[in-house]
């Protein structure tokens, strides 16, 4: 007998669909995109909640873990929410539990951890067969009203379970603990708040529907943080963020000297030692930053040498966090100190805030501050009103079974007789007595103890409760007004709980506008030495300590010179000007010592290899430069305005085809003309007020050439003369006084210099 083989009704290549790749792409990543964002990312503004935590604290609510039980393990927890409800990996879930325990991430902790929860260090928690959870009394507020017919409930992935859509509680928990979260083309950012502010804003509203911005912003303030700190941002930047729903916030750590003895000192964070000597200590520091880090930052920041005025940094925290600060002496400004960390740490941080959640329709959108305001209310009403519908459907089931229970008292010997003598007695007695079936089925199945007067009495006081009950309920459900003033009544009891006269409830972050920087240059932040700055020909550059004659012989790589030495401070940014008309600037301090030979200044600088230096010159503020091409071009520049912010330079002159830069001159105090010389050896003088200033360009002809091109140019006082180098060794110099013969209007050809000028035609 051969086997059977049972063919497929159809062939399943029928139920391929010849469909373009790009559409079937873009479909199924929108389902992914609107899974990520609906299911995963962007919190519910009714609770605050995404599906993980909502689903972990409905878990530890089925594991009775309330405030007053013992703790249970939270990998019992994991498994029970990985296994039940949220078909993730376990480490996903038990890191969103950490947070929802953790008193630095949260501003009201929802989970009450025992054991390793993390640090602010950054210190991750232990292993979650180690620790211990259950619910904080805050999580107990959220939940309540669970069951009282507040929400629907949704099966679960597999279907076996049911849990509920939202947390129906009255706690406002969007805005009172933030959330943050990056979806598919979107994102959320919401700092948590002071539930205090928050409901005083939500009476406000509840009061006067039309209430302006800028009121709820009186009563609301801006973010609490759970680390505290100090938001810097006037009102109005503040203002205007909660309006729109987007905008930053920058914040601040927060000196206070618990151990100084002045008021003034403690505030600022100054503790006094002996001899004049003083410390800063950080009490606070910005929200999301890990306190291990930024002492790291502040630490490396030393090392680098961009906190010079700095000395020391000590961790010496506790449960309360205590960095302290060494100023190098005790003359550096706390001030300065301050501003410095602030620019070169996170001590000073931006919170951008987008207000983007989910809606009742769980639609997402970026929400203003009154827009979500009255969202959340609209949403409490209706748990309200669902609360109100589902007791007064419970005082209707009860009444019909006191009203049956009474007419059975009524008529105790009867029911008695009919029990005892009739085989249905259930039918007889809803046709004598006009019983339903729930009454008749209620008075078969009671208790022998409970006839007695007493009973009677009790059942009679009960219904009359119970229809006192529902005559209030059916007012409340009839009278939008009544939702108002019960919402208000509860929001205020709630307050009350949380108010910030209590631990729990004060305030912790300050809202202070800063007052303007202290002004300061890196120069500040250096110590000021002086030092001698050498440049060779082929590009190698070091400082000298000291200012050493400048006719002092240093050794060089062979086949290398000297090309520029100037004398400097540590403090001084020095000026380097390529042919290529580019100009880069270096800090003194930044430069290798002069033992060896020195670094190549492309290490420090982008500047090609091949490219050939100009000049060099220390940078002053109110300097001025004469600049000036090959081709016989220039202008005069102010040093403030060379100065370049990276190592790609800034580009000053600009030069057209084969010209290059050629000549860079300091011009000295007084000096009034200008002396020009070219390759042919012809002289012009003219004067400096001829020269356009310009910050960059091509500037105009300073001479005008027949052959060859600009060799040199320089500046000087007409009534001294021009003076100039005489060969040999260098140290004769020659100054010719009846100067004027040469001059002429700017652009002239000239004519030869006067006798015993260079043959290399340099004024140097």
């Amino acid at each position: 007998m051969s086997d059977v083989i049972d063919m497929p009704d159809s062939d399943p290549f029928d139920e391929i669909v010849d469909a373009p790749f790009d559409a079937a792409l873009e479909e199924r990543y929108l389902v992914y995109a609107l899974s990520t964002i609906t299911a995963r990312s962007l919190p519910d503004l009714r609770d605050g909640l995404k599906p993980v935590h909502r689903r972990l604290l409905w878990t530890m609510r089925q594991l009775k873990l309330d405030p007053s039980n013992t703790f249970k393990k939270s990998a019992r927890v994991v498994g029970e929410v990985i296994g039940k409800y949220h078909p993730h990996g376990d480490t996903a879930a038990y890191d969103a539990m950490v947070r929802l325990a953790q008193d630095f991430s949260l501003r009201y902790p929802l989970v009450e951890g025992q054991g390793n929860f993390g640090n602010i260090d950054g210190d991750n928690a232990a292993a979650y067969r180690y620790t211990e959870a259950r619910l904080t009394k805050t999580a107990i507020h959220l939940m309540q009203g669970l069951d009282e017919g507040t929400v629907d409930f949704i099966p679960t992935y597999n279907g076996e379970e049911e849990e509920p859509e939202l947390m129906p509680g009255l706690f406002p928990n969007l805005l009172a603990n933030g959330a943050s979260g990056i979806a598919v083309g979107m994102a959320t950012n919401i700092p948590s708040h002071n539930v205090a502010e928050v409901i005083e804003a939500t009476l406000e509203l509840i009061d006067n529907p039309h209430v302006e911005h800028s009121r709820l912003m009186e009563l609301f303030q801006g973010p609490d943080f759970a680390t505290g700190g100090q938001i810097i941002d006037s009102p109005q930047v503040i203002s205007d963020a909660y309006e729109s729903g987007r905008g930053s916030f920058r914040v601040r750590g927060v000196f206070h000297a618990a151990e100084a003895e002045e008021q003034a000192d403690r505030d600022t964070g100054i503790e006094r030692l002996g001899g004049g000597q003083y410390q800063l200590v950080i009490s606070e520091i910005p929200y999301k930053v890990q306190k291990g880090k930024l002492i790291e930052q502040i630490a490396q920041a030393i090392a680098d040498k961009k906190l010079p005025i700095l000395e020391d940094v000590r961790d010496e925290s506790d449960e309360q966090i205590r960095i302290v600060l060494v100023p190098k002496t005790r003359n550096v400004d706390p001030d300065l100190l301050k501003e410095s960390l602030f620019k070169l740490t996170d001590l000073e941080t931006r919170f951008g805030l987008n207000l983007n959640v989910l809606d009742a329709s769980r639609t997402p959108m970026v929400m203003g501050l009154k827009e979500l305001l009255q969202n959340w209310v609209a949403s409490q009403i209706e748990i309200l009103q669902r609360r109100s519908q589902h007791r007064l459907d419970q005082i209707a089931r009860r009444l019909e079974l006191v009203e049956g229970y009474i007419i059975a008292f009524l008529n105790l010997d009867r029911v008695i007789e009919i029990i005892r003598t009739e085989d249905e007695p259930k039918q007889v007695m809803m046709a004598e007595f006009k019983l339903t079936d729930r009454q008749a089925e209620a008075i078969l199945n009671m208790r022998l103890r409970s006839l007695r007067k007493l009973e009677e009495m009790q059942l009679r006081g009960e219904k009359t409760a119970l229809l006192e009950e529902q005559e209030e309920l059916e007012k409340l459900l009839g009278s939008p007004a009544r939702q108002r003033t019960r919402l208000k009544r509860d929001l205020k009891a709630l307050q009350k709980e949380y108010g910030l006269d209590t631990d729990l409830g004060a305030r912790r972050t300050r809202i202070e506008e800063a007052e303007p920087a202290v002004e300061f240059s890196m120069d500040a932040m250096i110590e000021k030495e002086p030092v001698t700055v050498i440049l060779s020909k082929k590009g190698w550059i070091r400082a000298a300590k000291g200012h050493v004659p400048l006719d002092q012989e240093f050794k060089y790589k062979e086949g290398d010179e000297l090309a520029f030495i100037r004398h400097a401070q540590t403090t001084d940014k020095l000026l380097i000007a390529a042919e290529n008309g580019r100009f880069y600037t270096l800090g003194a301090d930044k430069l290798p010592g002069a033992r060896g030979f020195g670094e190549p200044v492309q290490s420090m600088i982008d500047m090609e290899a091949e490219t050939r230096i100009v000049g060099m010159v220390v940078h002053r503020p109110e300097g001025w430069l004469l600049l000036a091409s090959n081709v016989g071009k220039g202008f005069v520049a102010q040093t403030a305005d060379l100065v370049a912010e990276t190592r790609k330079g800034k580009q000053v002159v600009n030069l057209k085809g084969d010209a290059k830069f050629a000549v860079m001159r300091e011009i000295g105090e007084g000096h009034d003309h200008i002396a020009v010389v070219g390759d042919n050896r012809k002289l012009v003088v003219f004067n400096l007020e001829e020269m356009p200033t310009m910050g960059r360009g091509q500037g105009v002809t300073l001479q005008r050439y027949r052959d060859g091109g600009l060799s040199d140019a320089t500046t000087f006082k007409l009534e001294d003369g021009l003076s100039w180098q005489m060969g040999g060794s260098g140290e004769r110099t020659r100054t010719e006084g009846e100067i004027w013969q040469w001059k002429v209007a700017r652009g002239g050809a000239g004519r030869l210099p006067p006798q015993g000028f260079p043959k290399n035609n340099k004024f140097d």
